[in-house]
């Protein structure tokens, strides 16, 4: 329990480092944010090895609750801690739930005011939990409308000098697309399910991901198939070379719990 509080305290806390706090200042950092809530885990698998190479922490109420309720409830006035706390609490439960892949969590770059400040707080969660750094990837997701392009390179020159991976996710989906693989230089790239929905019978989808993994291929960006619900999907997508995986046909997200996937 003790650990527990430290790490309640740690990520709620706008410095971001460890301290111990006077309970009435602990009780306001709480009301900021005003909500509890858990995570769900789906894997992402790599059909080459036959193996879990990630689980996507994915927020949900504490009663397993879609996410949606969860997000509505987040604004300027209490988005940093929400950020901070969803970090912790996804280190905290795949920990507890005894991870041994890489661990994929999405964050808010409008909530991260100073890259190396708001990171504290998920080094010393991994420290604490014992996850290692290097199997930690942070998505930010291609459709989310950032003010400052600036400022989320400098967040992802912070995370890879700390050799945590950086991923794009919904690549498609969005309005910055080839800017953001130029840019950003992501580990990973996640293609946007509506691309992956019906791959399998759309010549003109085929076309888009199989340029897209050919392109990922020369600048060195592991490509994620997400969302993919059939055979047919998967088996097109495999031809293109794509060797990871995410969706309903492997497993479903599991409330509090590690699913093991379908493996092809």
């Amino acid at each position: 329990m003790q650990q527990e509080s430290e790490l309640n305290d740690l990520a709620l806390f706008p410095d971001g480092v460890r301290q111990v706090a006077c309970g009435n200042c602990l009780s306001e950092a709480r009301d900021r944010l005003g909500f509890r809530f858990s995570m769900a885990f789906q894997p992402i698998v790599d059909v080459s090895r036959g193996s879990v190479y990630a689980y996507e922490a994915l927020v949900r109420g504490p009663n397993g609750e879609p996410a949606g309720s969860v997000l509505s409830q987040v604004d300027d006035g209490n988005r940093y801690y929400f950020d901070q706390a969803a970090r912790v609490t996804a280190i905290r439960l795949a920990s507890q739930l005894g991870i041994q892949s890489h661990l994929s969590i999405n964050f808010m770059p409008n909530a991260v005011y100073r890259p190396a400040a708001c990171i504290r707080a998920t080094m010393e969660a991994a420290d604490i939990y014992g996850i290692d750094p290097s199997k930690l990837i942070f998505e930010v997701t291609e459709a989310e409308q950032i003010g400052d392009r600036h400022h989320l390179r400098a967040i992802f020159d912070e995370y890879r000098g700390r050799g945590l991976k950086r991923a794009i996710d919904d690549y498609g989906e969005g309005f910055a697309g080839l800017n953001h693989l130029i840019e950003l230089e992501p580990d990973l790239v996640k293609i946007d399910l509506n691309l992956v929905r019906g791959v399998d019978t759309h010549r003109g989808r085929q076309a888009v991901i199989r340029s897209t993994a050919l392109m990922c291929e020369e600048l060195g960006i592991t490509l994620v198939a997400e969302g993919v619900e059939t055979r047919g999907e998967y088996e097109t997508l495999r031809e293109f070379g794509i060797a990871l995986f995410q969706g309903y046909w492997f497993a479903k997200p599991a409330f509090e719990a590690l699913p093991e996937p379908r493996l092809p």
